[in-house]
């Protein structure tokens, strides 16, 4: 080898070997540091030092291509917090072009590629960049940023310190992305801590308007912003700020944005947060509706609070101390939104829930009737101010006490079913209250689930009804008396009106005979409703039926159609009576059981139109008879055939005969006496069909071992 080619050779190795020591030397130096603004710092520094330039940017990109952080370095001042001022020439300029195409450019006159997006310094009078390189930063053929240098000399690189840059891009490619990843991870990290001491610290009370407080300070602590807001919707869907932190706060409180109006409208329409950098460059903010009084608005993030996934009200935290928002402010803002509204419907929850918990005290206490809590085995666990007043016991005496001890439960008459309780149905009956000096007080007694102190308990309303059965005593007193007092002199103008129809007969007076039958069926009619009147008071106090005998069917039907058959022929009506003499015979009160069926019939032939049908028939049913009475009269509603057996209670329709509504009652009262049912079946405009049950003789001989 010639000396020439000798000192050629060498000087490309010595060249290589300083290259290498190079890019070594810069490797280590980015491979020491894993903070992102350190590593672009340092890439930016080792290529100006090494590869020359007056400055140099650097934009990091996520996975999607969208800038997350970026530095200026110019001379030997760095400028942080650049991606906004470097997003343009990401757009439209070199480092777009060489995003676009993942390749590297280099621009040896600006002033001559249509790439390089021109500024007014750049002009030639001016210092601005005269030449440029522009390389991507690529890792694992990820594209993770974009490496700009400028000179203010036209052709001042070379491809030498083309290949250069490109070398240095290769080593800081694979740092850039690990510096990238490890501030992903500890903004991650960050924004998890925040969260978790958020949500803490938020869900540490139930009281609204602490609970609201914690969520301003967390909000202030983890963003690091002058103020924070809170609004809530309320039912025009108006954000009405319930609580603020920081500075000017007595100028947000109470402060209303309407429906839809500016950043607060947009982000509960939307129901996402936003950041405004810069909330000039926005239209959708509107000073006057948002620039609450007294405070300048520069920056703003505001994040929807959301529960049981719909838009309760929105978080704001407004002006950062920093000048700017961290990449994750949106992120933290919104999981605190999230927080924040289920601790506030927690909160509300529990407010409605002290208050009816209030109010239901102050009912339970003031209640003008003795009520009583007790578990299922019957053990009282509270009473209110009257149940010890009426009882004489002392609320301390009262606890644990059976409740059995203060009134009998009415089990024998069904009144009383645990089950019935736990279905949710109510169950009433009248009793004793027994109190503590021994006096009975008569009361109607409610009994009900209810659930005290999270567990199932029966409430007892025990109502004082001394008074309404002193009435009650009273107006049957009363009533018997009038109904005793009618009876006598009835019994006597029937003796007398038989006297006279004898004398009448025997002297040939028709004419005076006629008007004598008709005074005494008026007047059986009357005996019949005042015995019946007597009866209802009977059955109604609980008096069983002693007069019982056996009688045929077709005999009991045979004298109650004697009876109202002149009705019926002097309004032209066909009867039809039905009833075969081949049954058995049943066991009533005669006289009770005979006036039910006249009741019957005349409620058919009354409600029966002229010459229309009535039919009268029974029927034997294992060891009952059913009697029934049908006609073709308009019917009765369904909504009325409960209620026409109620005593007083009558069909409304137009031209009704007249009543006093006590026969249907009376009619019940007698049958349920003994032992059967009555029931009424109908459609209305087709008629009715009265229908009624009662015991054979053999039935009843055969129970009572007769």
């Amino acid at each position: 080898m010639s000396p020439q080619n000798e000192s050629g050779a060498r000087a490309m190795t010595d060249e290589s070997r300083s290259s290498l020591e190079l890019l070594y030397h810069i490797s280590r130096d980015l491979a020491s540091a894993l903070d992102l603004r350190t590593v672009l710092q340092r890439v930016l520094f080792q290529s100006l030092k090494y590869v020359g330039g007056e400055r140099g940017s650097i934009i990091v990109l996520d996975d999607n291509g969208k800038p997350v952080e970026a530095a200026i370095v110019y001379g030997a001042k760095v400028h942080e917090h650049t991606t906004q001022q470097l997003r343009e020439t990401l757009d439209r300029g070199l480092a777009g072009w060489v995003k676009r195409h993942r390749q590297p450019a280099l621009v040896p006159d600006t002033s001559r590629d249509e790439r390089w997006l021109r500024r007014p310094d750049d002009a030639l009078t001016r210092s601005g960049a005269k030449s440029a390189m522009c390389v991507p930063l690529l890792a694992r053929e990820r594209l993770v940023g974009i490496l700009t240098l400028v000179h203010p000399t036209p052709n001042t690189y070379t491809r030498d310190h083309f290949d250069l840059i490109q070398a240095i891009a290769d080593q800081a490619g694979i740092a850039v992305l690990n510096a990238r990843l490890y501030a992903e991870s500890q903004r991650q990290a960050r924004v998890m801590t925040a969260l978790a001491a958020s949500a803490a610290a938020i869900a540490a009370t139930l009281q609204l308007d602490e609970v609201l407080q914690r969520i301003l300070s967390e909000t202030m602590q983890a963003l690091l912003v002058e103020t924070v807001a809170l609004g809530l919707l309320d039912a025009r869907w108006d954000v009405v700020f319930r609580a603020a932190s920081g500075e000017h706060t007595g100028n947000i409180l109470g402060a209303r944005i309407p429906a839809g109006q500016g950043i607060v409208g947009w982000v509960v329409h939307e129901g996402e947060g936003i950041v405004l950098p810069d909330v000039r460059q926005d239209d959708r903010f509107l000073p006057k509706a948002e620039q609450f009084q007294g405070m300048e608005i520069r920056a703003l993030a505001c994040a929807p609070i959301y529960a049981q996934g719909r838009v309760i009200g929105v978080l704001e935290a407004i002006n950062p101390r920093s000048g700017a928002f961290d990449p994750d402010a949106l992120l933290v803002l919104t999981g605190i939104g999230n927080l924040a509204g289920s601790a506030i419907q927690n909160a509300q929850l529990f407010e409605r829930l002290q208050a009816a918990h209030r109010r239901y005290r102050e009912l339970f206490d003031d209640s003008i009737d003795p009520i009583f809590l007790t578990n299922w085995d019957g053990r009282i666990l509270e009473a209110n101010r009257q149940a010890a007043v009426l009882s004489g016991y002392t609320s301390r005496e009262l606890r644990d006490m059976p409740i059995e001890s203060l009134h009998e439960i009415r089990r024998e008459e069904q009144a009383f079913y645990p089950e019935k309780l736990k279905a949710g149905e109510m169950c009433s009956y009248e009793s004793l209250l027994q109190t503590k000096t021994g006096q009975g007080i008569p009361v109607q007694v409610y009994a009900r689930r209810v659930i005290f102190e999270d567990t199932e308990a029966i409430q007892w309303i025990l109502r004082d009804i001394s008074e309404r059965k002193a009435l009650d005593g009273l107006r049957e007193d009363l009533t018997s008396m009038i109904y005793h007092d009618l009876r006598a002199p009835l019994a006597n103008i029937v003796s007398g009106l038989d006297m006279l129809s004898a004398i009448c007969a025997e002297s040939g007076k028709e004419g005076v005979q006629s008007v004598l039958d008709v005074i005494a069926r008026s007047t059986d009619r009357i005996q019949r409703l005042v015995n019946s009147l007597l009866d209802i008071n009977r059955l109604e106090s609980g008096q069983k039926i002693v007069q019982q005998q056996e009688v045929t069917p077709a005999d009991l039907a045979r004298e109650a159609i004697d009876i109202v058959l002149p009705m019926m022929e002097s309004r032209h009506q066909t009867f039809t009576n039905a009833i075969p003499a081949t049954l058995p015979a049943v066991w009533v009160d005669v006289d009770m059981i005979r006036r039910v069926l006249i009741n019957l019939l005349e409620n058919a032939s009354k409600f029966t139109p002229p010459e229309g049908k009535i039919e009268m028939g029974a029927q034997a049913m294992d060891g009952w008879v059913q009697f029934w009475v049908a006609d073709n009269g308009p019917g009765i509603p369904p909504g009325e055939q409960e209620r026409i057996f109620e005593k007083f209670a009558r069909v409304k329709r137009e031209r009704t005969p007249g009543g006093l509504g006590i026969g249907l009652a009376f009619c019940r009262l007698a049958v349920q006496g003994h032992g059967g049912k009555i029931w009424v079946e109908s459609v209305p405009g087709q008629g009715a069909k009265f229908c009624l049950t009662l015991p054979t003789a053999s039935a009843v001989q055969a129970t009572h071992g007769r």
